[in-house]
């Protein structure tokens, strides 16, 4: 098999999942899809290379992922934009089940290194070795960040409002009756 191949046959079995990986990451499915497109043309510039590659997939992942990580770092004006309300974006994604769609803006409001641990951890379905490796930090770092991602994203996508702050909240006051 040459080289090209390789590469084809890795878009044809990695392609859905990285961009659905890509996707929770950076919240944009267009974005999304470029990023793991620049991802596959990297690998098909030295496609002998490639052949020489043992995990394909989390090579490409890992390619996917620092270019989704450049391209944030050179839109982050436009980002900030974004935050303050002074340009519109839609939160439309077509074809996307509502429950896909509220877990993406969910993730979009973490930081980014819990959105990373999590999309490599749950999305990616990396053991936690694996996502300290690529994120160069601890096992206990990559933990900690699964730990309170996942309480956040419990409390934003909960369907109840969350609970009133304990000085909020009215007291109950239990009557006891001495006999």
């Amino acid at each position: 098999m040459n080289g090209v191949d390789a590469v084809h046959q890795a878009y044809q079995a990695y392609y859905q999942r990285l961009v659905g990986q890509v996707y929770g990451l950076t919240g944009d499915l267009p974005e999304a899809q470029d990023v793991v497109q620049e991802a596959y043309a990297r690998a098909l510039i030295r496609p002998q290379q490639f052949l020489q590659i043992t995990d394909p997939e989390a090579w490409l992942r890992t390619v996917a992922f620092n270019v989704a990580r450049s391209r944030y770092r050179r839109r982050w004006a436009l980002d900030r934009l974004i935050r303050s309300g002074r340009v519109d974006q839609s939160d439309e994604v077509p074809g996307l089940s509502p429950d896909r769609v509220a877990l993406v803006a969910a993730l979009r409001k973490l930081g980014r290194p819990t959105r990373e641990a999590l999309v490599l951890y749950h999305l990616a379905d990396l053991p936690v070795t694996e996502v300290a490796a690529m994120l160069g930090v601890p096992v206990g770092t990559v933990k900690a960040r699964l730990s309170r991602g996942r309480a956040l994203l419990a409390r934003e996508l909960a369907d109840e409002p969350p609970a009133a702050p304990a000085e909020e909240r009215p007291t109950i006051r239990k009557e006891i009756s001495h006999a």
